[in-house]
């Protein structure tokens, strides 16, 4: 097969990723509100409602992408190009997606408690259990290179999974914020695996990479669709697969610096009793800081905008997002 070809079934993946999903949301917001599978958005006065639960249209569209791109090479090549990563990481997606939207449906019945919505995410590991992905050498600080064997597979990589999961859960609740974070996460991951010639998890990368820019079409200000705990327990199983899948574990941390400190800051509040909520106080206009601490990352763009140019839900999620482009930048700059 040439080169060429392999970008070209890439090409075609990627537009059937972005092409469904975009589709599918099209037809899914007016039967949301049909429905009543509707939030208010809180960063807005005046109770304005949006259709909830669009990360399972990012979900449907990027696999499809897979499946297009699996049969392309089944169908021209002759071969299944790396058939237990891409269906591994097709059902992955798909089971944290579907116990994200358990957890959405569930909301509206009051939920599950805490400790028990982070649990169910444990088995979101079970297909690359089952292929054992990735390489159980790794270098541990101060001991050098260790073969954890077993060990990588049943218990390191399901709790890998779950708290990548629950972590790109925290850091949310504005428009356009975990659709944009999960596309810079995805560019810089494209970036590095094709940089280390892991081209399987360039191209799942890329893939959903296309999902998440057509979803941003409809999530980005003012939002016509929500994301929902579908998206985002999706989101994180995902990154977390393509990290394990490329074995490149100290990379996707570095990636990972703002969830790691917006949990740092989860704890603080527990700590002082604060059950934290991300979302801005609408005022005039503008957002204000909803305590006088931070204890999420959005309160510390909101004081820093608060005392500058003044805070709104796009300067928000944008200042986020730069400081995670930048750290994204940074993170090749050091590991490539």
């Amino acid at each position: 097969m040439s080169v060429d070809a392999g970008w070209g079934y890439l090409l075609v993946s990627a537009i059937v990723s972005a092409t469904a999903t975009w589709l599918l949301l099209e037809r899914w917001i007016p039967v949301a509100h049909r429905l009543g599978f509707t939030g208010v958005d809180r960063n807005k006065p005046g109770g304005v409602r949006v259709a909830e639960m669009g990360g399972v249209w990012v979900a449907v569209g990027s696999v499809s992408g897979i499946l297009v791109l699996l049969a392309l090479y089944r169908y021209r090549e002759g071969y299944l190009y790396r058939g237990y990563e891409l269906f591994g990481s097709s059902l992955l997606l798909f089971m944290a997606s579907f116990i994200g939207l358990m957890d959405d449906l569930m909301v509206r019945t009051g939920g599950l408690r805490r400790i028990y919505r982070i649990m169910a995410t444990l088995p979101i590991a079970a297909p690359l259990v089952v292929i054992k992905a990735g390489v159980s050498r790794m270098d541990i600080p101060l001991l050098g290179p260790v073969d954890l064997g077993l060990v990588y597979p049943l218990i390191l990589v399901p709790v890998g999974v779950m708290g990548a999961a629950n972590a790109f859960n925290m850091l949310a609740g504005y428009n356009g914020l975990e659709a944009g974070m999960g596309l810079l996460l995805m560019i810089y991951t494209a970036v590095y695996s094709y940089a280390k010639g892991v081209m399987h998890v360039f191209y799942l990368s890329m893939i959903m990479a296309a999902a998440l820019a057509a979803f941003l079409r409809f999530n980005w200000y003012p939002a016509r669709v929500f994301p929902g705990n579908t998206f985002t327990y999706g989101m994180g199983a995902y990154y977390a697969a393509l990290v394990i899948l490329g074995n490149f574990e100290k990379f996707g941390l570095a990636l990972f610096t703002l969830y790691f400190l917006e949990f740092l800051l989860f704890i603080r509040g527990k700590l002082e009793g604060v059950d934290k909520e991300n979302f801005g106080k609408p005022v005039d206009g503008r957002l204000k800081p909803p305590y006088k601490k931070a204890y999420s990352v959005t309160h510390i763009a909101l004081k820093i905008l608060d005392k500058t140019i003044g805070a709104t839900e796009t300067r928000v999620t944008t200042l986020i997002l730069a400081a995670q482009a930048a750290i994204g930048a940074l993170a090749l700059h050091l590991l490539l």
